[in-house]
């Protein structure tokens, strides 16, 4: 895990209640450190239901998690003076994962989830068990999470175990400073919840089950990726609008009447309307609307918003089963408003490791489309009239050529990423946990393919620029970019160097990298354009 110094100064504050929480409470707190508070009508209600648990806790009759063991030992009876120990025992033991640790923000979206599920007053915990998951958080102490371990059913059991660990003052976390503490001969956990005037928690009766028996860490990824998808598809019209300029390509065939009334889908009319606006008054595409003897744009130009478009609706289709999700209280066994105590499995994660394997197909395939129009401008045989590569001399130079083998690896580990992990089910906790979701997986491997459509679209977004400086200097200043393509063309000069001799390329791919993942790119077309949708 890269040490992450947290923020003293959170952008706001979000407040926990019983019905729930929304996309945009979860990025402020998993990516800026928004301080989470629980409302007093929560933790009433989690108080009242608590009381079904002591009941059932000092009963002869049997209940799944509280006097018995878990899964394929859920017919072991405990004996009451064992039932702590169990607990304990629980998370100890679910603390099993493996490999590098996963992101800060990560960790701090599966714990706020966590929160929001045991604030419902669903799952049985005393208030102490939820205001210290939310002291952890506020303190900006960061549980180590590692990358395997959750196979998406009976909830992201490893990565939310070993959440809980720390909450008992075990395991191992980062503190707000980047310290490491706990593991193998370092400071304790304990002494690092000491320092932050956390108390570690004994657990009780249910309640190590539940705090692990969710989706809570898929959920925050898929959550994540839809924030950094949306801006990334705007993005992508506007990088498919600049190789529109660069490729002297026509802005006819994002007409609206083409769009919505012939076609209804909803994304593939927006990604159009984008690109049109951004190809506004641009000289460049006027330039040729006469005279011009190509009937037809190539695919990779003519089709971006039908590809972006259908992105756009999937990812549309993926906040709805995301919202639905943050609605629920997931949890097994449940208390029910009635103060029954029910088994479920509202745990699996296939509603959400579905729409994960959907995002991860349309990340590839966006960016795909991208490479391809990057792949244009550097091919003389296909560009009308750009040199080579658009190196400053070509043979001598190479220009951008190894930029699109970059662009190409890319695109090649994102089809790969493509394949769905939702269909690989291993059986578990022998033959109990028989069918799996593996939303886990779907998620992780989402993560690296919006990196990686970020990456192809900064490569577009350098070569389309430098294809439209080359168009310019070859004009004399005739053909120029539309108000906003000259926009973005400004921002991109301040900090990368335009056509001219080979140089080290790297840095001037990374600082287009950061632009389009800040979203200054789409700003800056936007002072042009107005918002983008």
């Amino acid at each position: 895990m890269t040490a992450a110094v947290f923020s003293a100064t959170p952008t706001r504050e979000v407040t926990l209640s019983s019905s729930g929480t929304t996309p945009g409470d979860v990025i402020a707190v998993a990516r800026h450190n928004a301080r989470v508070v629980v409302g007093a009508e929560a933790l009433a209600g989690v108080e009242r239901v608590r009381e079904h648990i002591e009941k059932l806790a000092h009963s002869d009759t049997p209940a799944y998690g509280i006097s018995t063991g878990f899964g394929a030992l859920a017919n072991r009876h405990i004996h009451e003076d064992m039932r702590t120990q169990l607990q304990k025992s629980l998370i100890r033991s679910h603390s099993a994962g493996m490999g590098p640790a996963v992101e800060r923000e990560v960790v701090r979206a599966l714990m706020f989830l966590r929160a929001k599920t045991l604030a419902s007053g669903r799952t049985g915990v005393r208030p102490v068990v939820l205001q210290t998951m939310v002291d952890v958080l506020n303190a900006g102490i960061t549980p180590v999470v590692r990358e395997f371990g959750s196979l998406g059913c009976s909830g992201d059991l490893a990565p939310l175990s070993h959440c809980a660990l720390v909450l008992m003052g075990e395991g191992e976390a980062v503190g707000p400073d980047g310290t490491h503490f706990g593991g193998r001969g370092e400071r304790p956990v304990a002494e690092l919840l000491a320092e932050a005037g956390i108390t570690p928690v004994e657990l009780a009766e249910k309640e190590g089950l539940a705090l692990v028996n969710g989706t809570d860490g898929m959920l925050g990824m898929l959550l994540m990726a839809i924030a950094d998808l949306r801006m990334l598809l705007t993005t992508a019209d506007i990088t498919a609008a600049l190789s529109v300029e660069g490729l002297l390509g026509t802005d006819q065939v994002f007409l609206p009447e083409l769009h919505m009334e012939l076609r209804p889908h909803p994304g593939q009319a927006l990604s159009a309307d984008n690109m049109l606006r951004v190809l506004a008054n641009s000289p460049i595409v006027a330039s040729h609307r006469i005279g011009d003897n190509r009937v037809q744009d190539a695919y990779s130009l003519r089709c971006a918003p039908q590809v972006a478009g259908a992105a756009r609706d999937t990812v549309d289709h993926a906040l709805i089963v995301a919202t639905r999700e943050l609605a629920a209280a997931i949890d097994n066994p449940v208390i029910l408003p009635d103060g029954r105590v029910s088994s479920n499995g509202n745990f699996h994660g296939a509603p959400v490791a579905y729409v994960l394997d959907f995002l991860a197909i349309v990340s590839a395939d966006v960016a795909s489309i991208a490479e391809r129009r990057t792949d244009r401008m550097l091919d003389p045989a296909r560009s009308h009239g750009l040199p080579a590569f658009l190196a400053g001399d070509p043979g001598v130079d190479s220009g951008l050529m190894i930029a699109q083998y970059t662009q190409a690896g890319l695109v090649s580990d994102s089809k790969r990423l493509a394949v769905p992990a939702s269909v690989d089910s291993i059986p578990s906790s022998a033959m109990q946990e028989d069918h799996v979701s593996m939303g886990w997986h779907a998620a992780r491997k989402l993560r690296r393919s919006v990196e990686n459509l970020r990456r192809v679209l900064a490569i577009e977004l350098v070569t389309a620029a430098r294809a439209i400086d080359m168009r310019t200097s070859m004009s004399d200043g005739e053909l120029v970019p539309g108000p906003a393509g000259a926009a973005v063309l400004e921002l991109l000069r301040e900090t990368v160097q335009g056509p001219g001799s080979d140089r080290f390329l790297s840095p001037e791919l990374e600082e287009a990298d950061r632009l389009v993942g800040s979203g200054a790119v789409r700003a800056a077309a936007e002072k042009a354009t107005g918002p983008l949708n």
